[in-house]
């Protein structure tokens, strides 16, 4: 009989192995599944995230569950989205076996986080995940979309992603991750993790980015306009605006929306704020 007062065991290498070989699993870089092995990271995550029991998290990728059983140790609930099918099937039996006292605090959606439209149960207030590097900033930017009720989180990307999610105008990293994560939310590095926390240990350094929401730009033109204005302005780097912006409008146009923003022609992106482009989309639609 299970001791339901207990805490979680957390997964070690030996843990993480012994899974894997259940599965027969072999990590692969396309899923970019690379799967944390030590206790004290992810018990670090979740104390930077700053969640706590009124929390109902969202985990994107939770792979064998090294990150879930942290979160549990901690959180009210968590929604665990894993597009694997295996991985997916066996989390549910590893968080009974791990920690049976909060197994019921689980859900597990089989589904590709860039393709879900809604999240089940309570409306979730964090978002803490060890995302696959390969589409980390996309699924960010997505679930900040869709989920509005979400006030903060913390994911662990590729360090150089971390330093661009991160970035101010002017820096030689800022680009469109950057505004587009400005446009939901405050946005700091918090921290570097190393490689050798990892099973198997991937070929890049890691870095966490935590964020906390804040209200959008107030604006007259939908965010999507305002971003095809920052994917066009970054598309040519080194170009000036008044060159890059004209694949969304004829030169005249383009020239009247930037003086009416109050931005130089020659500028370029990389100087601008998530405010600068809101004023050019707006300048664009008049």
């Amino acid at each position: 009989m299970s001791d339901t007062s207990a805490e979680p065991r957390l997964l070690g290498p030996a843990d993480v192995r012994a899974l894997a070989a259940r599965l027969d699993l072999r990590p692969t870089k396309q899923r970019g599944q690379n799967f944390v092995i030590d206790a004290n990271t992810v018990r670090r995550i979740v104390r930077e995230a700053g969640v706590t029991a009124d929390d109902v998290v969202v985990e994107v990728g939770p792979g064998l569950g090294s990150l879930t059983l942290a979160l549990l140790e901690v959180v009210g609930r968590v929604v665990a989205i894993e597009v694997d099918d295996k991985l997916a099937g066996l989390l549910p039996e590893t968080i009974a076996a791990y920690a049976p006292a909060q197994a019921d605090r689980l859900e597990v959606v089989r589904a590709d986080a860039m393709r879900v439209d809604e999240v089940p149960g309570p409306p979730p207030t964090a978002l803490v995940a060890n995302l696959p590097y390969n589409v980390s900033v996309p699924v960010l930017l997505h679930l900040l979309a869709l989920l509005p009720s979400l006030e903060r989180g913390l994911v662990m990307v590729q360090a150089e992603v971390a330093d661009r999610l991160a970035a101010s105008p002017g820096s030689k990293v800022y680009g469109v991750p950057s505004v587009k994560a400005a446009w939901f939310a405050d946005v700091r590095r918090a921290g570097a993790i190393g490689r050798n926390v990892f099973w198997p240990a991937p070929n890049v350094d890691s870095g966490l980015v935590a964020w906390t929401r804040r209200e959008p730009p107030s604006t007259m033109v939908p965010r999507e306009r305002v971003f095809d204005v920052i994917d066009a302005a970054f598309a040519q780097r080194r170009k000036a605006l008044r060159g890059a912006l004209r694949v969304l409008a004829p030169a005249e146009v383009v020239d009247a929306a930037l003086e009416r923003a109050g931005v130089a022609p020659l500028a370029r992106g990389e100087t601008l704020t998530v405010h600068d482009f809101v004023r050019i989309a707006e300048g664009l639609a008049s």
